[in-house]
């Protein structure tokens, strides 16, 4: 197999924290220099994964949100684009605002969070403006929301999961601090449905894409993809899905399984 793209999750697999390490970079521009396309899958935010591409210097299309938006950056159009529920919305939010999280939500015009106290706007990324409440725009309804806390996602999980099964997916992924973050988006929306947009976009077939991550919100692109790698600290059942099972991501799993690639021509 001739593999002719990559899809790699950002948080717990590309990203050390907040950090791009250096030996991850150098990778993916030997990646780059290779003839491969370099696609950053996150769960987050597509002005985030644009800094990074920038600090990278590739222009491949970026699966954001958690694969409800691919986004083509030589255009800045959308390749790709679901949205939650109105309904299921104001469900969500009326829990959020009730329980003490941090939620985390992204729209077409801005990301906003929701959270108790004041924290650092430096902490946030200059997309982001913190709030108190959470409110529907019927107009711009959320890609994706992301929240942290035990109480408030034991009730979403128990109140709006099963209610909603057939038109929002809930998900695990691990967020920049390591600690579990439930990822909501529409049904159409995964990174699996996005990485077969994104290849479509760029004529290539799934098959020829290798996938990198390390949750549950990764599984769906690791079945698009035509290889999988999971980080080292990933769950068992994402190693399970994997093709090849890479070292942690603070030691280099990204970049030890790019170079295998590129050495073998197979992870």
């Amino acid at each position: 197999m001739t593999f002719k793209a990559l899809a790699i999750d950002l948080d717990g697999t590309l990203l050390v924290g907040e950090d791009l390490p250096d030996f991850n970079r150098d990778a993916c521009q030997a990646a780059r220099d290779a003839g491969l396309a370099v696609m950053i899958a996150t769960a987050r935010w597509s002005p985030l994964a644009l800094r990074l591409q920038d600090a990278i210097g590739i222009q491949d299309p970026i699966i954001a949100c958690s694969g409800a938006q691919v986004l083509d950056p030589r255009n800045g159009q959308d390749v790709f684009d679901h949205r939650l529920p109105a309904d299921f919305t104001e469900k969500l939010y009326a829990i959020c605002n009730h329980e003490r999280c941090i939620a985390t939500v992204t729209t077409t015009s801005d990301v906003r969070m929701k959270l108790e106290g004041r924290l650092d706007p430096n902490l946030l990324g200059p997309e982001v403006s913190q709030i108190e409440r959470l409110e529907v725009d019927p107009g711009d309804l959320p890609r994706v929301v992301a929240v942290q806390g035990s109480r408030c996602n034991q009730r979403i999980r128990h109140e709006l999961e099963a209610l909603y099964a057939d038109h929002v997916n809930v998900l695990d992924s691990i967020g920049p601090t390591g600690k579990i973050v439930l990822t909501i988006t529409a049904k159409a929306a995964t990174k699996g449905a996005a990485l077969a947009a994104a290849c479509e976009h760029l004529g290539i077939q799934r098959s020829e894409v290798v996938a990198f991550g390390d949750s549950e919100n990764d599984l769906a692109m690791f079945e698009a993809a035509g290889a999988a790698v999971a980080m080292g600290q990933a769950d068992d059942v994402t190693k399970a899905a994997a093709t090849y099972v890479s070292k942690p991501n603070t030691d280099g799993g990204v970049a030890h399984a790019i170079y295998r690639l590129l050495e073998r021509g197979t992870v």
